[in-house]
């Protein structure tokens, strides 16, 4: 038998030597299980710098993620938002001039509006202004309408008591003591005629209708106080004839006075005639 055992092949060296087998396949595993050992030390390095690359990459988004909530708007929306917001800008700038257009219209002739006219015309530049200067104007434009409109609502507060005052004098005129009381205080200083005179007067005009403006004589159509025939004969004494107890009083006197020279000589006359 040969002793030598170069050429040999490793398994049949074993299936001869079973111990060094057996030392051979425990020396492989222990081979293995280093390499192994080194591969996973290799991963979990790896794996180290992994999960380092994840957190920065992460941190990254977290910043970019909260400079778009501050914002509102996704960074590549930014422009696109800003040309947005100018468009809405110039609109609101049309619109402004619109209302406040309105405003001038609905002011006119009540209060000074001038100003309100004058940043109109400024905020009618709004397409070639920069956008900061058109909020301004606009801004301006609404607080100028707002004044006209306060300051016109206390004209028409004004004007709607002074109507009130009016038309209360007016009912209180149109009674029969209201309208003697016009024909005495125009028959003293228009004509002189003293309390006697008004006496006459008011028998006068008592008999012909009972001193009511809206009297009618049905058969003549003589109407009114003084019993005008036709009653748009005291349109000369004013427009109002129909429906102003005064107007009509003053008609009357100033028929008195051209016919018979005063109250007294036409009631003589209407009781002598039944007419005057």
């Amino acid at each position: 038998m040969r002793n030598d055992t170069s050429d040999t092949p490793e398994t049949e060296l074993d299936s001869l030597h079973p111990r060094r087998g057996a030392r051979r396949r425990r020396t492989n595993r222990k081979r293995l299980i280093i390499a192994g050992a080194i591969a996973a030390t290799g991963l979990v390095v790896g794996t180290g710098f992994t999960v380092q690359s994840a957190i920065s990459t992460q941190a990254a988004i977290d910043a970019t993620t909260a400079l778009t909530e501050s914002s509102g708007v996704q960074h590549e929306q930014l422009d696109a938002y800003a040309t947005i917001a100018s468009e809405r800008t110039r609109a609101n700038a049309e619109d402004t001039i619109t209302a406040a257009n309105a405003t001038l219209a609905a002011v006119d002739g009540k209060v000074d509006a001038s100003s309100l006219a004058s940043s109109v015309a400024s905020l009618g530049e709004y397409e070639t202004l920069p956008i900061d200067d058109v909020v301004d104007l606009a801004a301006q434009t609404r607080a100028e309408a707002e004044k006209a409109r306060i300051a016109a609502a206390e004209y028409d507060r004004v004007q709607a008591e002074k109507a009130k005052a009016a038309a209360e004098a007016l009912a209180r005129q149109n009674t029969p003591e209201g309208a003697k009381a016009a024909a005495r205080e125009i028959g003293a200083s228009k004509y002189g005629w003293g309390e006697g005179e008004f006496q006459c007067l008011v028998q006068l005009w008592q008999k012909e209708s009972g001193w009511s403006y809206t009297a009618m004589n049905a058969s003549s159509g003589a109407t009114g106080i003084p019993q005008a025939l036709p009653g748009s004969k005291m349109a000369s004494a004013g427009s109002d004839w129909a429906t102003n107890a005064a107007t009509q009083v003053a008609w009357g006197l100033g028929y008195i006075a051209d016919r018979y020279g005063n109250p007294c000589s036409a009631w003589g006359h209407s009781q002598s005639v039944n007419w005057y």
